[in-house]
Parts: C-alpha cells; sequence; structure tokens
C-alpha cells in the first residue's frame, strides 16, 4: 500500500508518497482502510519540526483520520471488520484526566499517523463513527473537535446555556467550537481578519463577530459586547500575540483556554490579572477517546456537519498541506484518502 512518509524538521518539500510494507496483525490489533484525512496546524508544525517532540526517523503524518475496519488481528472484541472508525489522536488516552502514560504517543506526531491507504492501530485506539457522519466529516473530529469540545464543555468552569465563547479565527478548531457552541445554545463572539470570513462565520450563527485588524484592541469589543461582563470561556489559539488580550476578555471566574501559538509561545501574563479576577488559564492537549466518542455523538444529535473547506485527492497531499499553510481556509482542509464519491 502507499503511504506517505515526512521527516519531522524537512517541512512540506519533505513529504513524499512511498510504497510501505505490509506486515501480520499483532494480538489486539486492526487493519483500517483509511478513507479521509483532515488536516491541522500541528500538521504543520510537525512539518517544519517547531512540535513538542521530535524524532529522528521518517513518520507516517496526520493524526486526524476515518476509514474502515479491514481485518482484525487475534483478541480484538471492540471492532468487527466493515465498522466506520476514526483513531484517537493519543492512542492510550482512553477517559479521565491527562496522565504522561496517557500521552506518551500521539498518532502522526512522534508516531506513525493516518495519511495512508492503510493504517494499523490497536482497537482501544479506536472510536466507532455514528451513521450521521460521513467519513469526511469524521475525519475532523480526532483533534480539532475533540480540542473545541475539551476546551468549552470539559475543562471550561461549567458552561451554561447563554454564556459567552469567544473564538480567535476562523480554523478547524474555532470554526467546530462555533457549531458545537451554538449547539449548546452558547453566546458566540469570533474573530478574524477578514470580514468575508467573519460574514461566512454569522451565516453559521456567530452572535458577534469583530475584525481585529479594524479593531486592534478587540479585548475591549469583546467587553463592550458582553455588557463588561466578558468571555466564559476563550479558545486562545494566538499565542504570545494574543493571550494578554484573551486574558483581559474573559470573565471574573472564567477560563482562557490555551490550545495553540500561530503567533509563537512566550510572552508574560500578569499573574495578578488573574488572581484578582478568579480567570484561569488551561493547557488544552486536545483530548481521550471518550472525548472524541462524546463530540461525535453530540454532532450527530445536534445535526452538525463540520465546515469543509476544501478537499484534495491522495496525489495532492502536499498541495493540501501548501493551502493550509496559506491561512486562506474557512474551517477544514481534508485529503480524501479514496474517491470521495
Amino acid at each position: 500500500m502507499r503511504a506517505y512518509q515526512i521527516l519531522p524538521g524537512a517541512n512540506i518539500d519533505g513529504l513524499q508518497c512511498v510504497d510501505y510494507p505490509d506486515r501480520e496483525l499483532g494480538t489486539g490489533e486492526v487493519r483500517i482502510r483509511v478513507h479521509a484525512v483532515s488536516l491541522n496546524y500541528r500538521d504543520l508544525m510537525v512539518a517544519s519540526g517547531n512540535y513538542l517532540v521530535t524524532v529522528d526517523d521518517p513518520i507516517i503524518p496526520c493524526s486526524d483520520g476515518a476509514g474502515e475496519v479491514l481485518a482484525t488481528g487475534p483478541g480484538v472484541t471492540r471492532v468487527q471488520k466493515g465498522d466506520r472508525v476514526v483513531g484517537s489522536f493519543f492512542p492510550f488516552w482512553f477517559d479521565g484526566g491527562p496522565t504522561p502514560e496517557k500521552v506518551r504517543h500521539a498518532l502522526g506526531g512522534d508516531i506513525d499517523g493516518m495519511l495512508a491507504e492503510e493504517v494499523i492501530l490497536h482497537e482501544d485506539a479506536l472510536a466507532r463513527i455514528p451513521a450521521g457522519l460521513s467519513f469526511i466529516e469524521a475525519s475532523t473530529m480526532p483533534c480539532a473537535a475533540v480540542t473545541a469540545w475539551n476546551a468549552i464543555f470539559v475543562s471550561s468552569n461549567g458552561v451554561k446555556p447563554g454564556d459567552t465563547v469567544l473564538l480567535l479565527g476562523t480554523g478547524g478548531v474555532s470554526i467546530l467550537g462555533l457549531q458545537l457552541a451554538r449547539a449548546a445554545g452558547l453566546r458566540t463572539i469570533i474573530t478574524s481578519s477578514s470580514d468575508e470570513k467573519l460574514g461566512r462565520a454569522r451565516e453559521l450563527g456567530a452572535h458577534h463577530t469583530i475584525n481585529y485588524h479594524s479593531i486592534p484592541e478587540w479585548h475591549n469589543e469583546v467587553l463592550h459586547l458582553t455588557g463588561n461582563l466578558g468571555a466564559k470561556v476563550v479558545l486562545e489559539v494566538g499565542g504570545q500575540g494574543t493571550v494578554n488580550r484573551s486574558v483581559s476578555a474573559a470573565a471574573m471566574g472564567g477560563t482562557i483556554a490555551i490550545i495553540g501559538g500561530v503567533s509563537g509561545f512566550g510572552g508574560e501574563v500578569n499573574p495578578a490579572s488573574l488572581l484578582a479576577t478568579a480567570k484561569r488559564m488551561v493547557g488544552i492537549y486536545v483530548g481521550s477517546r471518550s472525548m472524541l466518542e462524546d463530540v461525535m455523538r453530540f454532532a450527530e444529535v445536534g445535526g452538525i456537519a463540520p465546515v469543509i473547506d476544501r478537499v484534495f485527492p491522495f496525489s495532492q497531499a502536499q498541495q493540501a498541506y501548501r493551502y493550509m499553510e496559506s491561512g486562506s481556509h474557512f474551517g477544514k482542509v481534508v485529503i480524501a484518502v479514496t474517491d470521495p464519491s
């Protein structure tokens, strides 16, 4: 079978399609025919060597993929041939809170991921896809949807209908977060530098939008829009260029969920700004298989169709990466490993 490999740090030009050797299934292992893979900003970080971990050998990249079970190895009981499944971002984090043991490996980071015609994963690393989600839609769930779900509903300080969620940017996590929050009855504010993208966010149900180029002090606008209360949850994806504004935009007792660092990591946050207002910052490192199962059920019951910006064929994986790198996408960029028709 064919698979893409990349040596982390080799950049996108280092992404190459190769003939990958097959092997027999071991105890508890499952062979999956991959149908769709979605990209995350994290995949660009892996390619550039700027991710949290580095490896010395080429890996199959990408954490997020959906497919069907082709065969099962000895002792497999959780899935069977023909089941539609996705792989969990952390193959050893099943439920509960994170521990070093649970997050010791991540697909497409320090171990082989999903950008291949076939992959082999342990049955415990798999979640069944609800009937209401297509392979392409399900492929967006393991990283982006789980991250948004964890930030808003698991690690926050108890959101309730009517509370405000602030989402920075219009990438995969923020747009899925917008859809999840809207379906849960939360008020949503989203930022972007593009009025066109903000218009699309309003079509998805965003209550308020802010162009951060037109309004550089956007945290003040958040306070204005919320009657000076602030946002109960902030999905902070910008890093050092935005984190202090995110703290200012959060409500007393609110949560600033640190998800990414588009502008790099670093920058100082004054602890007094958290102490005096009982705000809390929490790092969101994706989530567990249980969260993946929960968010897929929520999406199916709520009729949430993840926003797919563009679908590339398997042969154009490099082009998909470059499109993601351009930042022109709204929602998710997907690679169809098989013909989506």
